[in-house]
C-alpha cells in the first residue's frame, strides 16, 4: 500500500513521534484526539463548535450506525460526511468493541460474528467483508478491521486462538476492501474526491500477554495496512498491563505507518502513550464525564458538582482560551448543573474537548522543539484525579 503518513520530528529520550497523515477529507497532524461520535454527533458539540475546537478527525461508530439509522438511511444522505455534516476526517471502529461489550447477546464464529442488536433485539451478523462493506457505505477516510476483542482477565489459550482469528479476519477485511476500492476506481467519474482511498488499518490483539502482542503485531503487519491499532486495552485491566501491552506490540510496527492506541485514556495515559511510540487516540472519557460534571484540567479533575464552587467566580482553568473559560464561571457552571440545564453539560463538554486537543496540540509543539520528554513528566507529576474516574 502506498504511505499516506509522514514522518516530521521525533523525541531524544523517549518514543514519541510528530507526524502527518493525509485523508480524503484532509491532512491530520499527530499525536492526534479523535473526539468520539458513536451515533453521528459528538455528544453535546455541533460539528461548526468542533472545527472551532480545531478537532481535526472525529470517531463514528460501524455497529451503531449500522443498527441505527442503518445504511439505507445513510446512502441516501450520500455517506456520513454529509448526514452528519462533516466535512473533516472521520474514523469508523469495525464494530469489535460493541460487538465485545454484547457477550451475553452474540456468537461468534470463524465466519463472523451472529448477535442480537442492543435497541430491539433484531438479529444480525457481520463478518469482516460486511464491516468493510458498511464502512465503504459509511465512506469514512480511515477504516478498521473487524477484530474480536478480548476480556480482561482472558484465558492464555482463548486469548491465543483469538489473536489468530483476528489475523484471519484482518486478511478477509483487506482483500474485499482492495476490491471495493479497486471497483470505486474503475466505475467512478475522475474526481479528486472520488478516487481518494479509505485508508484500512488493521488490529493488534493478543490480551495481557506479552508473546501474543508480539506475534499478533508481526503477523498483522505483514499483510501491510496503511496504519496499526492497539486493540484489547483499556477493557478493564489495570494500568501496568495496558501500558505492557503497547510496550510489546510496539518495536513490531513500521515507523512509518501511524499507530493508533483504541480507547485511550485519561491525559497522563495519552502523553505515556505518546512518549512510547503511539500517534493517534480516541477516548469518551471528556463527553462522558462531562455529564457527569467532571472537568479536565491541566492539573487533575473537578467535580463541579461539589459544593465548594457554588461561590467560585473562576473560570474551570484559569488562561484556559476555550469559550467556556472565557465567558462562564465555576459557580455558574455548577448552578447549571444542580438546576439540570442542558447548557451546563455542553459547557463542561467544550471545555474537556478543548483540554483534551490542546493537550495533543501542545505535545506536538514539545517534540517539534525537543522538549517532550520534560514536559510529559512536569505534567504526569502535577496531574491529580480528584474523582474516581469509571472504567469505560
Amino acid at each position: 500500500m502506498q504511505n499516506d503518513f509522514e514522518l516530521l520530528a521525533s523525541d531524544q529520550h523517549s518514543k514519541a513521534r510528530r507526524g502527518r497523515l493525509k485523508t480524503a477529507h484532509g491532512v491530520i497532524d499527530t499525536p492526534a484526539f479523535m473526539p468520539v461520535g458513536t451515533q453521528g454527533s459528538v455528544k453535546g458539540a455541533s460539528p461548526r463548535e468542533l472545527r472551532e475546537l480545531n478537532a481535526q478527525i472525529i470517531l463514528g461508530n460501524t455497529y451503531h450506525l449500522f443498527v441505527r439509522p442503518g445504511l439505507d438511511v445513510i446512502k441516501h444522505f450520500g455517506g456520513l460526511h454529509n448526514f452528519m455534516s462533516w466535512d473533516g476526517p472521520i474514523l469508523t471502529d469495525s464494530g469489535g468493541y460493541q460487538i465485545f461489550s454484547l457477550v451475553k447477546l452474540r456468537k461468534i464464529t470463524e465466519e463472523g460474528v451472529e448477535f442480537q442488536n442492543h435497541i430491539d433485539g433484531a438479529r444480525a451478523f457481520i463478518s469482516p467483508e460486511i464491516a468493510m462493506e458498511i464502512q465503504a457505505a459509511l465512506g469514512s477516510d480511515i477504516a478498521m478491521v473487524l477484530d474480536e476483542c478480548v476480556p480482561y482477565p482472558c484465558e492464555y489459550d482463548y486469548a491465543a486462538k483469538s489473536a489468530e482469528m483476528t489475523t484471519r479476519w484482518a486478511r478477509r477485511c483487506k482483500a474485499l476492501a482492495s476490491a471495493v476500492s479497486a471497483e470505486k476506481a474503475s466505475n467512478a467519474p475522475r474526481t479528486a474526491h472520488s478516487t481518494a482511498r479509505q485508508l484500512l488499518f488493521g488490529i493488534v490483539q493478543g490480551g495481557a500477554f506479552e508473546n501474543l502482542r508480539k506475534q499478533s503485531a508481526q503477523a498483522i503487519t505483514e499483510l501491510d495496512f496503511d496504519g496499526y491499532a492497539i486493540g484489547g486495552v483499556s477493557v478493564g485491566e489495570p494500568e501496568a498491563e495496558m501500558t505492557r501491552a503497547v510496550e510489546s506490540a510496539e518495536p513490531f510496527l513500521p515507523t512509518h505507518k501511524p499507530r493508533y492506541a483504541m480507547g485511550l485514556g485519561t491525559p497522563p495515559q495519552m502523553l505515556e502513550m505518546i512518549a512510547r511510540g503511539m500517534d493517534m487516540f480516541d477516548c469518551v472519557l471528556p463527553t462522558r464525564l462531562a455529564r457527569n460534571g467532571t472537568a479536565f484540567t491541566a492539573t487533575g479533575t473537578l467535580n463541579l458538582k461539589n459544593a465548594e464552587f457554588t461561590l467560585d467566580k473562576r473560570p474551570i482553568e484559569e488562561n484556559c482560551a476555550c469559550e467556556t473559560c472565557r465567558q462562564f464561571s465555576r459557580g455558574y457552571i455548577r448552578h447549571l448543573l444542580k438546576a439540570e440545564e442542558i447548557l451546563g453539560l455542553r459547557l463542561i463538554t467544550l471545555h474537556n474537548l478543548h483540554s483534551y486537543l490542546n493537550l495533543m496540540s501542545q505535545a506536538r509543539t514539545e517534540i517539534e522543539n525537543g522538549t517532550f520528554d520534560q514536559f510529559r513528566k512536569a505534567f504526569v507529576a502535577e496531574y491529580k484525579t480528584r474523582d474516581a474516574i469509571p472504567v469505560e
